[in-house]
C-alpha cells in the first residue's frame, strides 16, 4: 500500500509536470510561424484554433471519463506520448492541412491532461487528509506552469530567428522528459463503482454539474467567461504587437513576462482570496478585464501591449480560486470527468466565437477588435458575477 510520503512525492512530481507541459517554446512565435512560414491569414489561424478546440471538445469529456476509469497515471502517460508525436509533426508541416493534423493530435493530448492532473493532485492530497490545502497547491502548480512557459518563451524570438523549426524540435525533447516523469506517478486508491451504462453515468454527471448543483454550475460559467477573456488575446497579441512596431526580439521576453505575471498572481491567489473575499476578488476580475481590453483598444503603438498584463494577472488570480470551489462540489468517482466537462464548455464556446473574432480582426484590425470585445465583456460579466456571488451567499446562509 502506498505510503503518505509517496503521495507527497506525487504532489512534487505534479509541480514538475506542470512546469514541463507549459514549457512551450513555440508559443511566443507560433502566430508569426503560421503567418510567415505557413502563409495563414488571421481568419485561418482562429479557424485552426477553433478546429483544435473541436478536437478537444470531442475528446474532452470522454478523456476525463476514461481517466477516472483507467487511472490518472495512464492517462498522463498517453497524453505525453501524443505530445511528442504532435510537436514532432511540425518538423514536416508546410500547409494548413499538415498543421491541422499536428494541432488535432496536440488537442487530444491536452484533453487527456485537462482535469486529470488537477484530479490527481486533489486525490493525492485527499489521501493525506490535506484536501483543504488544495487551492494553495493548485496555485503553485499553475504558477510553476506559467514559469515554465516563461522559460520557454524568453529565447523564443532568438531561436525562431536562428531557425524557425528549432523551437518545435526542443518541444519534442520537453515532452519526452514529461513522459519519463509521468511513468513514476502513483495512483491513489479511490472508491469506484461500475455503472450499468457508461453513457447514462456520463449524462448523470453532466446533469449534476450543469443543472442540479447550482453552485457548481455558476462557478463553471463564471470561469468560462473569465477564461474566454484571457484566451482571445493569446492569439491576437502577437499581430497586435507586430502592427504596433514591436521588434521581433522583444516577443520572447514580452511573452515570458506575461507568463511570469500569470505565475506570480496564481501563487498569490490563495492569500489574496483570504484577504479580499469572494466579492472583492470577482469585482477585481471584472475591472482588470475591462481596463485591459480598453487600454489595448485605445492606445496601441509600441507600448500598448502593457495592458495585456492586466489580463494575464486576472488569469493567474481566478484559476486557483474558482477551481477550488469546483473541486469541493465534485465527487471523487467523477472528478476528472467533471473537470474535463468544464473545459469542454470552454472549448465549445471558443469553437463558436473564435473564428468570428478572427474574421473581425482581419476586417477591422486587431486594435479595434480589442475595443469591441471590451464592450462585450463589460455587458456580459456584471450580471454573471452577480449571479455567482448571490448564489455563493445563499449557499453560506443555508450551509
Amino acid at each position: 500500500m502506498p505510503s503518505r510520503n509517496t503521495f507527497h512525492a506525487n504532489i512534487k512530481k505534479l509541480y514538475l509536470f506542470s512546469f514541463l507541459k507549459m514549457s512551450l517554446f513555440p508559443m511566443a512565435i507560433i502566430t508569426l510561424f503560421w503567418k510567415d512560414q505557413i502563409g495563414l491569414s488571421l481568419t485561418q489561424i482562429l479557424l485552426l484554433q477553433g478546429i483544435f478546440s473541436v478536437a478537444m471538445v470531442i475528446m474532452e469529456y470522454p478523456s476525463g471519463y476514461l481517466s477516472d476509469r483507467i487511472g490518472y497515471r495512464s492517462a498522463l502517460n498517453f497524453a505525453s506520448l501524443l505530445g511528442i508525436i504532435g510537436w514532432g509533426l511540425y518538423s514536416f508541416a508546410g500547409s494548413f492541412t499538415e498543421v491541422l493534423v499536428a494541432e488535432i493530435i496536440l488537442g487530444i493530448s491536452l484533453s487527456f491532461i485537462s482535469g486529470t492532473d488537477s484530479a490527481l493532485l486533489y486525490e493525492s492530497l485527499k489521501a493525506e487528509a490535506e484536501e483543504h490545502t488544495y487551492a494553495r497547491h493548485e496555485g503553485r502548480m499553475n504558477g510553476l506552469g506559467q514559469i515554465g512557459e516563461a522559460c520557454g518563451a524568453i529565447f523564443a524570438g532568438l531561436l525562431y530567428a536562428a531557425a524557425p523549426l528549432l523551437p518545435f524540435m526542443i518541444q519534442v525533447v520537453v515532452w519526452g522528459l514529461a513522459l519519463l516523469l509521468t511513468r513514476t506517478l502513483i495512483e491513489p486508491a479511490r472508491q469506484l463503482k461500475t455503472p450499468a451504462s457508461h453513457v447514462v453515468e456520463a449524462w448523470l454527471s453532466t446533469r449534476y454539474a450543469l443543472i442540479e448543483n447550482r453552485r457548481l454550475c455558476y462557478t463553471i460559467f463564471l470561469n468560462l467567461v473569465l477564461g474566454m477573456a484571457s484566451f482571445y488575446p493569446v492569439w491576437l497579441i502577437q499581430p497586435y504587437m507586430q502592427d504596433g512596431g514591436v521588434p521581433l526580439v522583444w516577443f520572447g521576453p514580452i511573452w515570458a513576462v506575461a507568463n511570469l505575471s500569470v505565475a506570480l498572481f496564481a501563487l498569490a491567489s490563495y492569500r489574496s482570496h483570504l484577504k479580499l473575499g469572494d466579492r472583492r476578488m470577482v469585482v477585481l476580475f471584472v475591472l482588470l478585464i475591462v481596463t485591459g481590453y480598453l487600454g489595448l483598444g485605445l492606445y496601441g503603438g509600441l507600448w500598448g501591449f502593457l495592458f495585456y498584463y492586466l489580463l494575464t494577472s486576472m488569469r493567474g488570480l481566478r484559476g486557483p480560486m474558482l477551481l477550488n470551489y469546483a473541486q469541493q462540489e465534485i465527487p471523487s468517482a467523477n472528478r476528472a470527468g467533471i473537470l474535463s466537462l468544464q473545459s469542454l464548455v470552454f472549448r465549445l464556446s471558443f469553437v463558436c466565437t473564435g473564428p468570428l473574432v478572427g474574421i473581425l480582426a482581419d476586417k477591422v484590425g486587431v486594435q479595434q477588435t480589442f475595443l469591441l470585445l471590451c464592450v462585450a465583456f463589460a455587458m456580459l460579466l456584471p450580471p454573471l458575477a452577480w449571479l455567482f456571488l448571490r448564489h455563493m451567499a445563499m449557499e453560506r446562509m443555508h450551509g
